[in-house]
Formats: C-alpha cells, sequence, structure tokens
C-alpha cells in the first residue's frame, strides 16, 4: 500500500538480523520491477557482511540526542554501553541544521494523492477514526497545501541530502534513538535504518534503538545489529500471552 511515492521504502519485519538479510538479499536478487519505475537496479546488489569485525566500523552516534531526557533514555544508554564493550568506538556527530520536521507535509501532500479517491468518493467518511490528526482528516486537508510550498520542500529535501551525505562522509553507520526528527529524516534522505529491540518500559513494553547506514550499505548496518543482538537476548524475548 502506497502512502508517501517517495518516502516509502520497503523492508523485512523479523526476529534477527540474519533473517533480516535473508530477506534483503532475495529482494536485491529479484532486480527492479518492470512494472514500478521507482524501483532500480542497486549499484552494489546486497551483500553479507557478517565476517565484518564490528571493532573497525567507523560508528557515529546522535551525542546531543542520548543528552536529552526522554522516557527510554536508560535503555538507550546500556546500548551505547553495550556496544562499547564490543570494543565499538562511538563518535559523536551532529545531522544538517536544516529541520526535516518542516518538510514533512512532503509524506501528507503525497498521501493525499495516493488515497485520492477516498476522499473524493467520501469513503474515508467510514474509518473508524476522525479526529482533527486522523488519517481522513490529514487527507482532507492537505489538500489544500500550496504546490509552490510542496515544490519549495522538494528543493530543500535537496539540499538535505547533499548535507546529510557529507556529515556521514567517513562513517559506516550512526545511533540515534528511535523515533523523533531523526525518523522524519532517513525518511527524506533515504538512508536505511533497522530499529532493534533493546529492553521494556516500566509497564513490560518493549523498546528500541535504531541503527543507520550509508546508502546500499544494509550489509555493514546488519553486521553491528547482529553483534549487539548476540551480546543481548532482546530479540530471544516473547510476549507473556497469559493475560
Amino acid at each position: 500500500m502506497a502512502l508517501s511515492w517517495t518516502m516509502d521504502k520497503a523492508g523485512p519485519i523479523a526476529r534477527s538480523a540474519e533473517d533480516c538479510a535473508l530477506v534483503l538479499a532475495a529482494l536485491t536478487a529479484a532486480g527492479p520491477d518492470a512494472r514500478d519505475a521507482a524501483t532500480l537496479l542497486a549499484p552494489n546488489a546486497f551483500r553479507y557482511a557478517f565476517d565484518t569485525n564490528v571493532k573497525k566500523l567507523r560508528v557515529g552516534y546522535l551525542k546531543t540526542a542520548f543528552d536529552q531526557t526522554y522516557p527510554t533514555k536508560a535503555n538507550d544508554l546500556a546500548t551505547l554501553e553495550v556496544l562499547r564493550k564490543l570494543g565499538v568506538e562511538l563518535v559523536p556527530i551532529e545531522l544538517p541544521a536544516l529541520a526535516p520536521g518542516s518538510m514533512r507535509f512532503v509524506l501528507t501532500a503525497e498521501g493525499a494523492a495516493a488515497f485520492d479517491d477516498l476522499t473524493r468518493s467520501g469513503r474515508d467518511g467510514q474509518m473508524v477514526l476522525q479526529n482533527r490528526s486522523a488519517w481522513p482528516n490529514t487527507f482532507r486537508s492537505s489538500r489544500f497545501i500550496p504546490a509552490v510550498e510542496y515544490l519549495q520542500a522538494q528543493r530543500v529535501r535537496s539540499l538535505l541530502i547533499e548535507q546529510m551525505d557529507e556529515k556521514l562522509r567517513g562513517f559506516d553507520l550512526y545511533i540515534a534513538p528511535s523515533f523523533g526528527p531523526n525518523l522524519t529524516l532517513t525518511n527524506l534522505t533515504g538512508h536505511p535504518a533497522i530499529a532493534l529491540p533493546n529492553g521494556f518500559t516500566a509497564a513490560g513494553l518493549p523498546t528500541t534503538i535504531t541503527f543507520m547506514g550509508q546508502l546500499y550499505e544494509e550489509g555493514k548496518l546488519l553486521a553491528l545489529a547482529k553483534a549487539y543482538q548476540d551480546a543481548t537476548e532482546f530479540d530471544e524475548k516473547h510476549p507473556d500471552l497469559n493475560f
């Protein structure tokens, strides 16, 4: 199901980094879809990189983001400590100054176009949630986004991609808290990301941390993810269904 043609990314949901690699390998082996002009022949087909020495990876982390006060901070800092014990050197980095949140309406505009028939036909009224922030009203209100602003946002997005490339030069990947501005940023730039379980809330709900890699370098990204999973047990947990 399309939501945003320029921001959607296909990716597997799996229990382990190794399973993710199997699916990604199958996806890239299939090559471009002749019926989908948005697909392309990747310059580098997916490569398994589980033999990577993670100590030699150049890994950045968003120090200012981890320094903030937020609900899952303790679990995230524990993740960083596990990586350090694995011999990974974490280098503080900063992301581009351009605010990705100001370009988020690119997603809602494209979503409104993707679901245009639903809105025009009135069938969006059959959707259960109809509050101000629910998708039906998001699609309706997005019809009023000026074309000029949409095009200007795409121009700024190009600058953001260039700045992101410059910031990550010399790094294999970087780490950030899940959600927040970094989520919007990587949706805009297309950089691959993997969200890994790294603990639980006081209520017993799982929390995650996110690793981001270079374009077309999912192999290295998954190598560090596997090293973290091998050193922890969060990926092996199962929910308690006795309720």
